[in-house]
């Protein structure tokens, strides 16, 4: 069995997703730029002045064998343009979640969303082996819900105050997840749309 978090790198057609470090710093504050997206009050996006603390605070992570963080490098630009994870990694059972994502305004609703996900679920089924892939976001946050809903996944509920933001609101949290059963299908799902 696979050790999920070993650091790798994943190469696809419009993406690769190089494992995070402190030099994506000025790339990356670059990126949440783009947008602004750190205003956003629905989900949790690092602002320039915070990135080497939220890049630390992953690696810090990465460390206790919880998360696996990755730079997302944009092949059409050659720039980092957001950042991506295995979290609330559970390494006895071979369940990953795929989440604390963002990506700059600029390359949203692109094909990089879905090369992303469709390198990050095909280790986690074929090179992994897990058992499930999960994913959360904000009631809210209907861009993201609609993002997940379009790869395939199925919604499982809804944590009620799940967890206390930045500003201080509760967050209802949706919870998605696919199954081994359903990588076949989810994945001819992504290639298709990969090609369109």
């Amino acid at each position: 069995m696979t050790d999920i978090t070993m650091e790798v790198t994943l190469t696809g057609r419009h993406v690769t997703l190089e494992p995070l470090s402190q030099e994506h710093h000025d790339e990356l504050c670059e990126a949440t730029r783009d947008g602004e997206l750190w205003k956003l009050w629905y989900t949790i996006v690092p602002s320039p002045e915070d990135m080497r603390a939220n890049i630390e605070r992953r690696l810090e992570l990465q460390r206790e064998s919880s998360m696996v963080p990755w730079a997302v490098r944009d092949h059409a630009s050659g720039k980092v343009v957001g950042m991506t994870t295995y979290m609330n990694i559970d390494t006895k059972s071979q369940r990953v979640e795929i989440g604390s994502t963002w990506y700059a305004r600029s390359v949203q609703r692109t094909p990089l969303n879905t090369d992303c996900k469709l390198l990050l679920l095909t280790h986690a089924f074929e090179t992994l082996h897990c058992i499930a892939v999960e994913f959360r976001t904000s009631f809210f946050n209907l861009q993201s819900r609609k993002a997940i809903e379009r790869l395939g996944a199925k919604q499982d509920g809804v944590l009620r105050n799940h967890m206390r933001m930045p500003d201080g609101t509760l967050r209802d949290t949706c919870v998605y997840s696919i199954l081994p059963g359903e990588w076949p299908a989810v994945k001819k799902h992504l290639q298709f749309k990969m090609g369109a």
